[in-house]
C-alpha cells in the first residue's frame, strides 16, 4: 500500500480562514439551535366590542390607529378572523380553551346577565394560561375576566401567577382586584385603560430574563366610553373614538417597553377583539363592509380584527383572507411556542382550533380550517360558514327569506348578507346543511358543565331549519 501523502502545512492566511470558517459554523449552528429551543414571549390583547371597521388599517375614516396600523405592517393581518363568540362572555372561554363555547357548557348570555355570577368557565378546563405555566412560563391576566365571580373561578385558580382584573364588563362592576385583593371600589373607568398599561409593562420588565404570557383584555371601547383627561375631546367620533385612540396609544407604550427591554424580536404580539360593536354604541363604532352587532350572527358580530407580529419570523407587510377563528389560537400560538398540547396534564373540553400556523408563518399553502359555526348570543346555532359559503339554518330577522327556509350567502360576493342564493345551489344547501348538523350533534354529545354549584345542564337550543 502507498504511503499517504502529507498535506502540506497552512500558511498563516489559510489557518485565519479556516478558524474563521469554522467559528462562523459554530456561531450559525448555536444560533439556530438557540432559536429552536428559545421560548419566545407572548402578549394576546383583546379589546371589547370593538367592531371590524374600527381601525383605520381595517378601514375607519374617522380613528387614527397608528401604532396597531404599524404593527400591522411589521406583521399579518387577518381579514376573515372571527371571535370566539359573538358577546363576551363565551367569547373569552373560546379564546382560552380552543374549544366552541357549547362545550364548556355555554347555554347563552353574558356573567351576570343570563348567566347567574357564581357560575362560569370551569375549574375542571384546560386553559390557555394553564398550558403556558405548565410550560415554564410566568403568566399573567391583566384586564376584564367575565368567567365567573366566585372564587374558584377566579384567573389566579386557571393558571395565571399574576392577575389585576374586573370581574364583569365595566358597566356590571366598579371592584377592580389584584389577585384576591380588592384594589379599588370604586375604580376610575376612564383610568382602566392607563392602569391595565402600567401594569402590563411592570409585569414586563420584572419577568424580562424568563419566558413570560400576558393576557391583556382591556375594557375599551365597552360602554361607558369615557375618555381619559389626555385623550378626551381629541378624536373625531366623541367618547367611542377618544378611548379607541388612547388604546391605541397605550399599545404603543407597552411595544415601546418591548424594544426598549430588547425583548421586540423575541415576542409574540396578538392584538384581536371580543366581538363585534355593542347595540348602543352602534352611532359611533362600525363593523363595515359588515352588517351585524354584539349579540348577532351576522358577519359584524364575530368577524373582528387580527394583527400578529413576531419580528424575523412572521414576514411583514402580509395578508391572509384565510377563514380563522379565536379557537385556533391556542393550539397555534402553543405550537409556535415549542407547547405539545398532547402533552399537557388535561385535554378538556375537547379542542376545536386549528394550528395556522403554517398559514400565519408563510411556510404552508394549505390551510387546515375550512368550515365554521356561528351561535348567535343566546347559544342559538344559526348558521355555518364553508369556505366563502355561509347558510343560514334558523330563522334570523336581519336575514330576508330566514323565515321561508334555509338562506345561503356568497360572502366573497355580498358581504352585506343580502343576496340568498339557496334556490340556485339547492345541493350546496344540503351539503351545508348536514355539515352543520354533523358537527353540532357531536359537540353536544362533548360537553362539560359550567362551573359553579351542581345544576340541571339546560339542552342544547334548536334552530329552526336545522331539523
Amino acid at each position: 500500500m502507498a504511503p499517504k501523502k502529507e498535506r502540506p502545512p497552512l500558511s498563516r492566511a489559510q489557518a485565519i480562514k479556516r478558524i474563521a470558517f469554522l467559528l462562523l459554523a459554530w456561531s450559525l449552528t448555536w444560533g439556530h439551535l438557540q432559536a429552536e429551543n428559545s421560548k419566545p414571549n407572548l402578549i394576546l390583547i383583546m379589546a371589547d366590542d370593538l367592531g371590524y371597521q374600527d381601525l383605520s388599517c381595517y378601514g375607519s375614516t374617522k380613528h387614527k390607529t397608528p401604532v396597531l396600523d404599524k404593527l400591522a405592517k411589521e406583521g399579518i393581518r387577518l381579514t376573515s378572523f372571527y371571535a370566539g363568540a359573538t358577546v363576551c362572555t363565551p367569547s373569552r372561554m373560546a379564546l382560552l380553551t380552543g374549544a366552541y363555547p357549547p362545550r364548556a357548557g355555554w347555554r347563552g348570555g353574558v356573567v351576570g346577565y343570563g348567566i347567574k355570577p357564581l357560575y362560569g368557565l370551569a375549574p375542571e378546563a384546560l386553559t390557555m394560561g394553564e398550558v403556558f405555566k405548565e410550560a415554564g412560563y410566568e403568566t399573567a391576566l391583566i384586564g376584564k375576566w367575565h368567567l365567573g365571580d366566585s372564587p374558584e373561578l377566579q384567573p389566579m385558580n386557571q393558571g395565571f401567577d399574576t392577575a389585576y382584573y374586573i370581574k364583569k364588563s365595566n358597566n356590571q362592576t366598579k371592584k377592580l382586584w389584584r389577585g384576591d385583593k380588592l384594589e379599588a371600589d370604586p375604580f376610575n373607568n376612564s383610568r382602566l385603560t392607563e392602569q391595565f398599561t402600567r401594569e402590563a409593562i411592570s409585569f414586563i420588565k420584572a419577568n424580562r430574563e424568563k419566558p413570560f404570557f400576558v393576557y391583556l383584555p382591556f375594557t375599551a371601547p365597552h360602554f361607558p366610553a369615557q375618555a381619559h383627561p389626555d385623550w378626551k375631546g381629541k378624536s373625531a367620533n366623541g367618547a367611542y373614538g377618544d378611548v379607541v385612540e388612547e388604546l391605541d396609544a397605550r399599545i404603543g407604550e407597552i411595544l415601546g417597553t418591548l424594544k426598549n427591554t430588547q425583548l421586540e424580536k423575541e415576542t409574540i404580539v396578538v392584538f384581536i377583539s371580543d366581538n363585534g360593536p355593542e347595540p348602543g354604541q352602534k352611532k359611533w363604532a362600525h363593523a363595515g363592509p359588515y352588517r351585524g352587532l354584539k349579540w348577532s350572527s351576522l358577519e359584524g358580530g364575530t368577524r373582528v380584527p387580527c394583527i400578529i407580529r413576531w419580528p424575523g419570523i412572521i414576514p411583514a407587510g402580509r395578508e391572509s383572507e384565510k377563514l380563522t377563528t379565536a379557537i385556533d389560537l391556542l393550539p397555534t400560538l402553543s405550537h409556535a411556542c415549542g407547547i405539545e398540547l398532547k402533552k399537557v396534564s388535561k385535554n378538556i373540553p375537547k379542542l376545536d382550533g386549528f394550528n395556522v400556523w403554517g398559514t400565519l408563518s408563510g411556510k404552508s399553502t394549505q390551510h387546515p380550517r375550512t368550515n365554521m359555526l356561528y351561535w348567535q348570543g343566546w347559544a342559538v346555532p344559526q348558521a355555518i360558514r364553508v369556505g366563502d359559503w355561509k347558510l343560514y339554518f334558523d330563522q334570523v330577522k336581519e336575514i330576508q327569506d330566514s323565515n321561508k327556509g334555509p338562506v345561503l350567502i356568497d360572502l366573497s360576493r355580498d358581504p352585506a348578507e343580502q343576496k340568498n342564493l339557496s334556490a340556485q345551489h339547492p345541493d350546496k344547501v344540503k351539503e351545508m346543511k348536514i355539515l352543520a348538523g354533523n358537527l353540532l350533534k357531536e359537540i353536544e354529545g362533548n360537553t362539560i358543565p359550567l362551573g359553579g354549584p351542581p345544576i340541571q345542564q339546560k339542552g342544547a337550543k334548536e334552530s329552526r331549519w336545522l331539523k
